[in-house]
């Protein structure tokens, strides 16, 4: 996917991460979500999110921001890989990581196990 629109999660949300949920932390999955994805959704226009240049990203972090995103908008994983697209050069893994996250979330709406 080719997009001038270029989200870097360093420079315009957090160097560090933080947990799942805001009532845990700063910069919390929950957060990235609420403040930045959820957004991005709604503008419909396809983005790179580069997940260069923070220190890492936990597990519980990725999950609630993408996968929540799944599960509290209901986008399809078809329609979250024609809108979103990431770099990676320094941990390819979290790609990997975040596309998991992603089917694994759209399986459960579609089966109906989100309300």
């Amino acid at each position: 996917m080719t997009t001038s629109n270029r989200f870097s999660i360093a420079e315009k949300f957090t160097r560090r991460p933080g947990p799942r949920y805001k009532d845990r932390g700063a910069f919390s999955g929950e957060e990235f979500r609420e403040k930045e994805l959820i957004p991005m959704v709604k503008r419909g226009e396809p983005v790179e999110i580069d997940l260069d240049g923070t220190l890492w990203y936990g597990s519980s972090f990725l999950e609630e921001a993408f996968g929540g995103l799944i599960r509290e908008t209901k986008i399809s994983a078809d329609d979250f890989r024609r809108l979103f697209s990431f770099k990676s050069d320094e941990d390819r893994s979290y790609i990997t990581e975040i596309m998991e996250y992603v089917a694994e979330a759209d399986a459960e709406v579609r089966r109906g196990g989100v309300h």
